[in-house]
């Protein structure tokens, strides 16, 4: 069964990857070419200051791979790869959790399971991250800082992991005593505390480009506030599309799996009378 799980898991998260994918293209990308293009305008106006004032221009290196590449296969590959990490994720956490429910409270719905795996695991791997560490579109970021804004958003999501797992042992540890709202409050007040702690820690960052002067002038303008807010919108939603999927669709092949065993069953009760 567990295999089945893990397998329902990973065609969730196919799923879910594909949808978050089509939502990304059509509503991500555009505010990323908004943004390329603003990187663009300011690093001419940028050497265009620096030669008024006789410094030698900057060099930039051929891209890679180009813009196509980058936000069809690129985005598309990378948002698949992520979510079916996190349906194995997904399957692996609703198997352990199912099991220990299993044998103390039988009589809970499958489905209801999943669906606090996909409320905790959004919470955990993007919730707590991003309330940290807002996602940015290019160009809102030094260069210089990739490595401690990287570091940081990692420590923060393991974090957030960590303590939300040790949150729901300390709910399913407290609920035989205090019943399931009074344990649920505790463990939810316990990674709040821990996560507010953690963030309060690690630095903060804010790198969003301010206008490029000349003296008093102005000569490039500041990144439009715009597109870092729709940006966001569309970065939250993509995350609620993708969780809410991978666990529609979990919860969907649990309750087939059900049936199929049921019939399974019910075949082998008909062939054996």
């Amino acid at each position: 069964m567990e295999r089945k799980f893990i397998g329902a898991g990973v065609l969730s998260g196919l799923v879910a990857g594909i949808v978050a994918y089509v939502f990304a293209r059509l509503f991500i990308e555009p505010q990323v070419a908004k943004a390329i293009d603003y990187e663009d305008g300011r690093s001419q106006a940028q050497e265009a200051l620096e030669a008024a004032h006789g410094h030698a221009s900057h060099e930039h290196g051929a891209e890679l791979f180009t813009r196509s590449v980058q936000e069809n296969i690129g985005a598309g590959v990378g948002t698949v790869i992520f979510a079916v990490a996190m349906g194995a994720f997904f399957a692996v956490a609703f198997t352990i959790l199912w099991t220990y429910l299993g044998h103390h409270f039988p009589d809970t719905d499958p489905r209801w399971a999943s669906a606090a795996v996909g409320v905790l695991g959004f919470i955990a791997f993007f919730g707590v991250p991003f309330f940290a560490y807002p996602a940015n579109p290019p160009a809102v970021g030094d260069d210089d800082t990739i490595g401690a804004r990287s570091s940081a958003y990692l420590t923060i999501t393991i974090v957030a992991v960590v303590a939300m797992i040790a949150a729901v042992v300390l709910a399913l540890w407290l609920r035989p005593r205090w019943g399931g709202l009074g344990s649920a409050v505790v463990a939810a007040i316990g990674f709040l505390v821990v996560v507010t702690i953690a963030i309060a820690l690690l630095p903060e960052f804010h790198e969003v480009p301010e206008p490029l002067m000349n003296g008093d002038r102005i000569v490039f303008p500041g990144f439009p506030s715009a597109v870092i807010g729709d940006f966001r919108v569309y970065a939250i939603a993509n995350q609620v599309i993708l969780w809410t999927v991978l666990t529609t669709a979990f919860a969907g092949l649990l309750t087939w799996m059900s049936r199929s065993s049921a019939n399974r069953s019910s075949a082998m009760a008909d062939a054996n009378s």
